[in-house]
């Protein structure tokens, strides 16, 4: 209900961002969740053959985000679920969840999104639905590959008029 309430909130430079709209900003997230948090955009939006997750930044767009849009209590919980990945990865694989290539990162993603524990597969939920939203809401992907025009048609303010 919280996440719900603070999407009804968003501010304006959630809409139809880039990332010079987050230059400067300095995370409330560890060094390693930051990039904990990146490999997991990476791994919901891989680049493929044409762009990803990463190549708009979504995962700083999610740490703005997730600092100044969501309760603490929300935000904790991030934290400790990208904990939680990089510990499953080094029981798991022996390497960190960056290191993991994409089938074994998606393989623990889907084990959080199959959980029997609320905190996790929320997590995941929340994660996977900001991504997909981030990504999507960017200015590059909306420009270039939606055809996003702020004001549709054109116009023309002096013609003729057959009366």
């Amino acid at each position: 209900m919280a996440a719900s309430g603070s999407l009804i909130a968003l501010p304006a430079w959630a809409d139809g961002w880039c990332p010079a709209d987050l230059a400067g900003y300095v995370s409330t997230f560890s060094g390693k969740a930051q990039e904990t948090l990146a490999a997991v955009a990476d791994t919901i939006i891989p680049a493929g053959n044409s762009i990803g997750a990463l190549s708009v930044e979504v995962d700083k767009f999610l740490q703005k985000l997730f600092d100044n849009c969501y309760e603490k209590s929300i935000l904790d919980n991030i934290k400790t679920q990208l904990e939680a990945l990089g510990h499953a990865a080094k029981k798991g694989y022996g390497k960190s969840f960056e290191d993991c290539d994409q089938f074994q990162r998606e393989e623990m993603l889907l084990t959080f999104a199959q959980s029997e524990l609320e905190a996790e597969t929320e997590f995941f939920k929340l994660i996977k639905s900001e991504t997909i939203r981030g990504f999507t809401t960017s200015r590059e992907v909306m420009v270039n590959y939606l055809n996003f025009k702020q004001v549709p048609g054109h116009y023309f303010g002096c013609v003729d008029v057959n009366a």
